[in-house]
């Protein structure tokens, strides 16, 4: 990702990401991954039969990297897992939920100013006034 799109203060939303990623990864859908603890949306990612076969198996979130077209254990990388307690379905049973526990220490694969992984993915929020986006964890 372009570092722009992580850091900048411009507002540029990828309308076209899932209409990508469902041609490129078919069978796929939404899910969304809660801390359990604190109630805060993490990230949303995606998941098709395989990876969630692994969550359950190894009870870590697992997606399906539509980027690299292939399975993504959150945290082998990094040390920063998210221990699965709980999957839940939408009413038309095409997204999910993940209520996560993280492990490790940060959650997002961005950093902030002090090299630390940023406590979630979701960290810029739009200022309405300016259209443009602030950094809530710099």
């Amino acid at each position: 990702m372009g570092k722009e799109i992580e850091e900048g203060q411009t507002f540029q939303l990828d309308y076209d990401k899932l209409a990508k990623a469902v041609a490129s990864s078919p069978g796929i859908i939404p899910v969304a991954v809660q801390n359990v603890d604190s109630g805060e949306v993490i990230l949303v990612a995606y998941v098709n039969e395989l990876a969630l076969q692994r969550s359950l198996e190894v009870g870590e979130a697992v997606f399906w990297s539509t980027s690299r077209n292939e399975l993504w254990h959150k945290g082998m990388e990094s040390g920063n897992t998210f221990e699965l307690l709980e999957v839940r379905v939408n009413c038309e049973q095409n997204s999910l939920l993940y209520r996560v526990r993280p492990r490790g220490g940060g959650m997002c694969h961005t950093r902030n100013a002090s090299g630390q992984s940023r406590q979630g993915c979701y960290y810029r929020r739009l200022n309405t006034a300016t259209g443009q986006l602030e950094n809530l964890e710099p």
